[in-house]
């Protein structure tokens, strides 16, 4: 509760339950260097016309605009070119691209919406690691963010950036790994450099892994489950293909494919409520999910 923090500790130590957590709305990205000031929203940022022009029609599109930033980065700013990524997090085969532009509209987010890579940019075959370090959101994702945001681009240089708010203050720091959205939270320098080093060879991590963006809670919560119960890690081997409501539970039919074959599994998840205790005075409810069927119905088909 230091330093302007409201959240629980255990949430930021990794002892309050994480799953699910991961951003639903995120699907597309724009992610537009610029070095700051921050203010407490990207929408209320003072920012270059053509940053602006760029968030704002991004926003218009359903598009997620983060602004980004080297660690330790704080040049002033001054008319130049825009630096920018986007990226697409959908389906099996996501994809993050760069660019440099001398005007907003030369970047066409029109075909990032269509899932096609814009004609200005250019495919990068390296990931991405978002930081969270946006201390005017709230205090605590500067106080733990930064110190990890510096630590990783010390020992992945070139592929970490500071960000904006990712979603979920309370599990600062925040760690997303692009292009798949992978979301991480209450990292520590340990948990956050061995999730990146399993993403770069294309598997997660379960310890404070929150889920992946652009997908509906109850199925983040359907594929931890499935990847707890058969150990799969690899980032494509389990998805959620068919889901249905049944009052407050959620039933999902989710696909796990290993190396002895591809197998499928009903799962049923429900809401619940957790007490996350901070203290002799105080509690913060989080809300996560249980598993509350867990069933193979066909076995390994290789």
């Amino acid at each position: 509760m230091a330093n302007g923090c409201e959240h629980p500790r255990s949430c930021h130590s990794g002892e309050a339950p994480i799953l699910a957590s991961a951003t639903v709305g995120a699907r597309f990205w724009l992610l537009v260097e610029h070095d700051g000031p921050w203010a407490a929203s990207v929408g209320e940022s003072r920012l270059p016309d053509g940053i602006r022009a760029l968030v704002d029609r991004a926003a218009s599109l359903g598009i997620r605009p983060q602004l980004i930033r080297r660690p330790g980065s704080r040049r002033a700013g001054g008319a130049q070119a825009l630096h920018v990524f986007v990226a697409s997090s959908t389906g099996d085969a996501p994809w993050l691209a760069e660019a440099v532009v001398g005007h907003p509209d030369d970047l066409d987010l029109g075909s990032l919406v269509d899932g096609v890579v814009p004609e200005s940019c250019i495919l990068v075959t390296e990931p991405m690691f978002l930081v969270c370090t946006h201390g005017k959101r709230n205090a605590c994702c500067a106080r733990i963010g930064l110190p990890l945001a510096r630590f990783l681009g010390e020992n992945l240089p070139g592929e970490v950036w500071e960000t904006t708010h990712v979603g979920g203050d309370r599990y600062a720091a925040n760690l997303v790994c692009l292009p798949h959205g992978l979301y991480y939270g209450s990292m520590s320098q340990a948990a956050a450099i061995a999730a990146a080093n399993a993403y770069r060879h294309g598997e997660v991590v379960l310890d404070r892994f929150r889920g992946r963006a652009g997908i509906p809670e109850p199925l983040q919560a359907a594929e931890h489950f499935v990847r707890s119960q058969t150990g799969e890690l690899s980032v494509g081997g389990v998805a959620v293909e068919s889901s249905r409501s049944e009052g407050d539970a959620t039933v999902c039919v989710v696909r796990c494919t290993t190396r002895r074959g591809t197998s499928r599994f009903r799962v049923v998840v429900e809401p619940a409520v957790v007490t996350a205790p901070c203290g002799t005075v105080c509690a913060d409810e989080i809300t996560t999910y249980r598993l509350a069927e867990l069933r193979q119905l066909t076995p390994a088909l290789t």
